[in-house]
């Protein structure tokens, strides 16, 4: 197999975890005997301080060549000042943009090994495993009419979506459903917007191509507290854009810690792969940052970019086996409890990279019997 990645790093903790992220997919490729090719380029608030743009030219053009893209975060409080279309966000929105992906694949899943990590209790998050598919190029963000006139001290936001746009994710959602336990759960607020109400009548129509899936429909209101005490109840999450971007935000909370979220944006002309997390410029350097997020969002490429599912279940599994055995990031650390190793990001990603070499090379050796 041979893939090229545009490697984004972008700003604050976005260069340490990538590089364990990359380090991992190097691993596979030399353990698997694939070729992977890797190109660096500037996004963000590095971008403007190097070229004064928060997504270069140069920058694209190699992404729209490259198999899939893998980043880092983008941000830093420094560049507040700065019209929201020069501020490094508009980088990410804009490379999202023009690589197409129209659906953005969140997982949130409970680890047995961290479930004191999370302020809900153990029997709440037990088994949890979500998927949210959030559509990413509609909605309030993309939508105009949107400004903001200082003068007369009023802004506005368009949410809008076509059919269309609906259609495309929706299927995304119920062909993943159809691989997973089979239910959708489309969220909306059809009881107050007219574009939600589109947004149910459409899912339902699609929902008919898909008889084996149940679907079923959540005003986003009660699915933020359905979330927290009933999660278990979930699977695949279909939701627009702003509705996926918070829900899936608050899952974190299932998992313990937004640096264990990992996302995948496909549909388009080239994937799109980064963690949930943010830059977290404070402790940029300081090696408290959890590469885990960035470590499973390079399974996901592995997935959707290469289909190699095993190596993405290896990973996966490498992941789990290194929680299970104490070792632990400053986020999902519990105190001086027993049986817990705190590590550094590199150490952590050291581990990963030893139990998933352990991993491939029994399967391997199994493979040769």
């Amino acid at each position: 197999m041979r893939l090229k990645i545009a490697v984004l790093a972008g700003d604050g903790i976005g260069p340490e975890v990538t590089h364990q992220a990359t380090n991992i997919l190097r691993a596979v490729a030399e353990l698997g005997g694939h070729e992977f090719t890797f190109v660096e380029g500037l996004i963000g608030g590095t971008a403007i301080t190097k070229t004064g743009s928060p997504l270069p030219t140069a920058t694209l053009d190699a992404a729209l060549e490259c198999d899939a893209v893998l980043l880092g975060a983008v941000g830093d409080n420094k560049f507040n000042a700065l019209p929201p279309d020069k501020r490094p966000e508009a980088g990410l929105l804009q490379i999202r943009q023009a690589l197409g992906g129209f659906a953005n694949l969140r997982p949130s899943i409970a680890y047995t090994a961290l479930s004191e990590s999370s302020p809900l209790r153990p029997e709440v998050t037990k088994d949890v495993d979500i998927l949210f598919v959030r559509e990413l190029l509609g909605g309030l963000y993309f939508g105009a009419p949107r400004w903001w006139d200082r003068e007369s001290n009023e802004a506005i936001n368009t949410m809008r979506y076509t059919r269309d746009e609906i259609v495309r994710v929706a299927r995304v959602a119920f062909e993943l459903a159809s691989n997973r336990r089979q239910k959708v759960t489309s969220v909306d607020k059809a009881n107050v917007l007219e574009v939600s109400q589109l947004w149910r009548a459409t899912v339902t129509e699609v929902a008919k191509d898909y008889p084996s899936v149940t679907l079923e429909h959540q005003l986003v209101d009660s699915m933020a507290m359905h979330i927290m005490n009933i999660p278990r109840n979930f699977d695949v999450v279909l939701t627009e854009n702003l509705f996926g971007d918070i829900l899936s935000d608050e899952a974190g909370v299932i998992t313990g810690s937004l640096g264990m979220l990992p996302s995948a944006t496909i549909g388009g002309a080239v994937n799109l792969y980064e963690p949930v997390h943010g830059s977290a410029p404070d402790i940029a350097g300081t090696g408290k940052a959890n590469p885990l997020g960035a470590i499973l969002t390079a399974a996901m490429v592995l997935r959707h970019s290469a289909n190699l599912e095993q190596d993405a279940k290896a990973v996966e599994a490498a992941v789990n086996k290194v929680l299970n055995a104490g070792y632990r990031t400053a986020d999902i650390a519990r105190g001086q409890q027993p049986g817990q190793t705190p590590v550094s990001t590199q150490e952590m990603g050291k581990l990963v990279h030893q139990a998933l070499a352990e991993s491939i090379d029994r399967r391997q050796a199994m493979h040769a019997v």
